[in-house]
């Protein structure tokens, strides 16, 4: 079962603490190693899942095959607080090179030089980033200039929807602008007393994948401006996101109702997801879920699109946010040379990314992998692979204090939804003035 990011901004603040103090200063000395000669290097990742650490595994054997005198012990299921841990301490059983699932914790991986610079590996190998991967992956994993991660197979969201509901309310098309969204959230809801038979969407920033980060992709906010400082109250975007979302929960039903109605339905990774269960009708999520949904055997067809975006940039559809594991070389790590050599492996060989992508169904991280033949995967899983590709997607920006501003963002949202703040421009205002604070202070 994939497993890439899944996760909520607030589950970011245990691995912050221990990054804050991640200063290890970055060894002159690791690049030293020749790579050509007999050697062993330790590779620390996140995977778990049987299937998933098979694939590492598989992943591993190809670059052994291809570099016979590198060899790699591999250590799974590792969370980013023991992999911060390691990278703060170094010894031989140390990683010498780790795979996290945590993109927001980019800007604080290469602002404390807890992984090195990868920028001098790709120009000396002769490979460019900026025509390696897709724009948004180029981008979420590098800080101030500091490339100190890179892609490694990664994660598009897009919109399902139920093909049958759809078909019973009259509509022909996945919605491609937001106000064909909300028409068609509206005419898929269906009220039943105090609550739903079915309803269209579930818009709260609890539901699921809705997070402020998702629905805000659509619309191209700019985060920062070129000081550094938080856009949220200046870029229009911003504000047009939060509009749309509030609408979208005042004529749903309102935040009480959707929320009771919510609090009685699945959890997102079991198979009672109220998408699997026509419950609801359409669902913001990413490439995973196409997987899950069929295993649960839904009673309906599946149909996948990307996600709608503004009127005003309707030219734009087919954009969607992008986010994904990264992999990184330790500063502690006396062995570089030969761990950029299985980096270098894992996420630019087209034939490696393409076969790990196939195993865990993830999307490709190179923009030659998404065009691969060799790619096996679900008709409508080409979504994502074109959302991935696409020049005009998204991500949110790496900063210094990894995801803090998203939490800041995202908790906004949720009293924002809740009517427990009424004034949208003062409280944007507000929120930016905090994530400006937080900035400084990380400094």
């Amino acid at each position: 079962m994939p497993k890439v990011i899944r996760k909520t901004a607030f589950a970011l603040t245990a691995s912050l603490a221990l990054l804050t103090t991640a200063c290890t200063g970055q060894s002159s000395s690791g690049a030293n190693d020749d790579a050509s000669k007999d050697t062993t290097i330790n590779f620390w990742h996140a995977w778990s899942a049987p299937s998933e650490t098979k694939a590492v595994q598989d992943l591993i054997a190809g670059f052994e095959k291809a570099h016979p005198n590198i060899h790699v012990n591999v250590v799974g299921n590792m969370t980013d607080d023991k992999m911060n841990q390691a990278l703060r301490t170094g010894g031989d059983k140390a990683p010498d090179v780790i795979s996290s699932f945590t993109t927001n914790n980019v800007g604080k991986f290469c602002s404390s030089n807890a992984l090195i610079d990868l920028n001098p590996f790709f120009k000396k190998s002769g490979v460019d980033p900026a025509t390696t991967f897709p724009k948004a992956m180029n981008e979420y994993t590098q800080y101030d200039g500091n490339r100190c991660t890179v892609p490694l197979l990664g994660d598009a969201y897009g919109l399902y929807y139920n093909k049958t509901a759809f078909e019973k309310a009259g509509i022909t098309n996945p919605p491609k602008t937001w106000s064909e969204f909300e028409a068609d959230a509206k005419k898929l809801t269906i009220p039943a007393g105090d609550g739903y038979k079915q309803l269209g969407f579930m818009p709260d920033y609890h539901g699921w994948e809705t997070t402020t980060e998702h629905y805000f992709a659509q619309f191209s906010p700019t985060y920062f401006d070129t000081s550094g400082k938080s856009s949220l109250a200046t870029d229009p975007a911003f504000k047009a996101g939060f509009t749309l979302q509030k609408k979208l929960v005042d004529e749903l039903g309102g935040f009480q109702k959707l929320e009771k109605y919510r609090s009685k339905l699945g959890d997102e990774w079991g198979p009672k997801h109220p998408f699997h269960t026509g419950q609801v009708a359409m669902q913001l999520d990413g490439e995973w879920r196409l997987g899950m949904a069929l295993d649960a055997k839904p009673k309906f067809d599946i149909g996948v699109a990307p996600l709608p975006v503004p009127d005003d940039q309707a030219d734009q559809y087919g954009k969607g946010y992008i986010t994904g594991t990264i992999a990184g070389i330790a500063a502690t790590s006396k062995k570089q040379n030969a761990a950029w050599e299985l980096v270098k492996y894992m996420t630019t060989d087209t034939d490696a990314v393409v076969g790990f992508s196939n195993a865990i169904h993830n999307v490709p991280s190179t923009l030659e992998a998404l065009k691969s033949p060799k790619l096996k995967y679900d008709p409508r899983f080409k979504t994502f692979l074109d959302i991935a590709a696409n020049p005009n997607s998204t991500t949110t920006p790496a900063s210094i204090n990894g995801g803090q501003y998203l939490v800041t963002i995202q908790q906004f949202g949720y009293d924002y939804e809740s009517g427990k703040v009424t004034g949208l421009d003062a409280g944007l205002a507000g929120a930016a003035k905090q994530i400006d604070t937080d900035i400084a202070q990380a400094k």
